[in-house]
């Protein structure tokens, strides 16, 4: 395996990934290099590719009333973006902008459902470690939201 895989291992899909399917998923996606403050996805377009982070950072924004943007989060190296689209296809909620110089790898849907057929155990990998991946940013959220309970209702005696 050369060098350009390794940033597949060191993703969160390198733990169900062998190497000969990290190297088959490779094949089928395309390395962007994004300058800072470039988009990677616009909040309510449609955009059915998964994407990794290969190199620097991703800002998961949103436009707020006045035209201000606020971060939501930031992505950093190994973690995916847009993986929800990827399986919904529906619009996406947020953007995603680079902070900084960044690279990332994606993967469009038409090239990833073909797949199934070919190589199932692939397909099966990829979506239990997107599905992984969502169940974390979702407990995550859960985590924040029952912290942010507290502060407001100043329970439990921790503020």
């Amino acid at each position: 395996m050369s060098n350009n895989q390794c940033f597949i291992l060191e993703s969160v899909l390198g733990k169900d990934l062998t190497g000969e399917e990290c190297t088959l998923f490779m094949e089928l996606g395309t390395v962007r290099e994004l300058k800072d403050a470039e988009l990677l996805i616009e909040e309510g377009a449609v955009d059915n590719s998964l994407h990794i982070v290969i190199d620097g950072n991703l800002a998961v924004t949103r436009q707020v009333a006045g035209g201000d943007w606020v971060t939501l989060h930031v992505l950093r190296k190994g973690e995916l973006a847009g993986e929800l689209g990827f399986i919904d296809g529906l619009e996406h909620s947020a953007s995603l902008r680079a902070m900084g110089p960044a690279k990332v790898f994606s993967l469009s849907r038409a090239k990833f459902d073909p797949m199934l057929e070919t190589n199932p155990h692939l397909v099966f990998s990829i979506m239990r470690a997107i599905i992984r991946g969502v169940h974390n940013t979702l407990r995550r959220m859960n985590q924040q939201q029952i912290e942010m309970n507290n502060y407001i209702m100043r329970q439990h005696g921790r503020y």
